[in-house]
């Protein structure tokens, strides 16, 4: 027999629908929030404890979820790795040790791989944390700690396909992540370490001191300095500005481009005229060991294209541009 033809498609009904699963999926979120506990300190605490690894494990929707949570786990700052608990029945459950802290993931809490390997988990002597949406399953049971992921229905129509419980499960996980990074003093520079790779690594990896201008590609001059001795500089170093320092090196003003033409709207002695004189006398500078995602924020912030770079003892050292900051791909 032929196959029948599908429904006329109802884009009416398709956007309905899909604000539905939405509403539900959100309404889940919002009930697991007010539903935590002091269940899911004291699974912080067991995992901040934990001498070895963060293993998580799962079956299906739910493995995929604990692959995810497994990878945030550990590019946060707690070492985590993902099981499959079909392939821990047949070797893998060799990578688990009495140091480590287990995860298990299932929305019914009686996955038949899970609940067979509790017993040999726990017999290696390692703690069991588990994320069910049934508190009275096997899992929920045998656990150290249970975080109660239910949901009161599925976004799916049939109220099958795992979707607003999944949605919880990864919302708990990302929960726990961001909890215990913030337990761990856990900073941009620790980020930057374990996303080296990508536009996300440069940003967090490239310091001032990586791009700015220094030694004789430093643009600088010293107060003394007549106007067109700094444009001189200035054209010469090509940062649209030059930095003015006194006799020991310390900063004393800037002049760009900008106040160029501010000059250029005075009737000033072009020739004749020291730097000192038409200088902004309260540049913004930044330190080399920032990063450069600072230099972009306060080039924003302030709505300029360049910063001065200055030591401790306010002493000049560099000077970088927007332009270069394009460059290294930090913007």
């Amino acid at each position: 027999m032929p196959a029948s033809a599908p429904p006329a498609f109802d884009s009416v009904a398709a956007l309905t629908l899909a604000r539905r699963v939405l509403h539900i999926e959100a309404h889940a979120l919002e009930t697991l929030r007010d539903r935590l506990d002091d269940s899911f300190i004291e699974a912080m605490k067991l995992i901040l404890a934990c001498r070895g690894r963060v293993v998580v494990s799962g079956m299906g929707k739910s493995g995929h979820v604990g692959n995810k949570i497994a990878a945030t786990l550990a590019s946060t700052g707690t070492p985590a790795f993902f099981v499959h608990p079909g392939e821990a029945s047949h070797g893998d459950l060799g990578m688990i040790t009495h140091e480590d802290v287990c995860i298990a993931l299932s929305n019914s809490g009686e996955s038949a791989e899970l609940t067979s390997i509790v017993p040999l988990i726990k017999r290696r002597g390692a703690r069991l944390i588990s994320m069910t949406g049934n508190p009275n399953s096997t899992l929920a049971r045998e656990a150290d700690v249970h975080l109660d992921a239910s949901v009161a229905q599925e976004a799916c129509p049939l109220n099958l396909a795992p979707t607003a419980s999944t949605t919880a499960a990864l919302a708990l996980g990302d929960a726990l992540a961001v909890a215990l990074l913030e337990a761990r003093g856990f900073g941009a520079d620790d980020f930057a370490r374990t996303h080296p790779g990508g536009s996300l690594g440069r940003k967090l990896l490239v310091h001032v001191h990586d791009i700015m201008h220094s030694g004789d590609a430093l643009p600088r001059v010293s107060a003394d300095a007549l106007l067109p001795a700094a444009l001189l500089e200035m054209t010469r170093k090509g940062l649209g500005m030059t930095a003015i320092q006194d006799d020991n090196g310390h900063l004393l003003g800037i002049f760009t481009d900008g106040d160029l033409r501010r000059v250029l709207e005075k009737a000033v002695d072009f020739h004749h005229t020291p730097i000192r004189e038409v200088m902004s006398t309260q540049p913004r500078s930044i330190s080399a060991d920032q990063l450069a995602v600072a230099a972009v924020e306060k080039m924003q912030r302030h709505n300029i294209n360049g910063l001065l770079v200055v030591d401790t003892d306010n002493k000049l050292v560099g000077a970088l541009n927007m332009l270069d900051l394009l460059r290294a791909g930090v913007v």
